[in-house]
């Protein structure tokens, strides 16, 4: 798979427990820049390299329905390549170009009560 190397960062200025503010229009060389001059004030987030259905780019830590009846799976990296996860399920899927008929609902930092299911 030829993919396009591109990040996000999330820049948390009050801390981790506080407001984030999103940065999505710098170069990766930008991002990485300030990432590594102060880490404790950004999360850097790297693209998978795929879209889901409605065209959007799917980066680590996003949200994506596979069913609409089940709870949302995180994208993760994890050994080396991008994954689904769902703890409630206990599925874990490699995230392939099978799943592009996904749709992104949120992600880990804006949206987390969508990973919050009761048992």
């Amino acid at each position: 798979m030829n993919r396009q190397i591109k990040f996000r960062a999330w820049h948390m200025p009050f801390g981790s427990k506080g407001p984030m503010q999103e940065m999505l229009h710098r170069r990766a060389s930008s991002i990485l820049s300030f990432a590594e001059m102060n880490s404790d004030a950004y999360i850097v987030e790297q693209f998978t390299g795929l879209k889901d259905s409605d065209g959007d780019d799917i980066y680590e830590n996003d949200l994506v329905l596979l069913d609409p009846d089940d709870p949302p799976y995180q994208v993760i990296f994890d050994e080396g390549k991008f994954e689904l996860s769902n703890d409630y399920l206990r599925l874990v899927y490699d995230l392939s170009e099978e799943h592009m008929d996904c749709e992104i609902v949120g992600n880990v930092h804006t949206n987390p009560e969508l990973l919050e299911v009761d048992k």
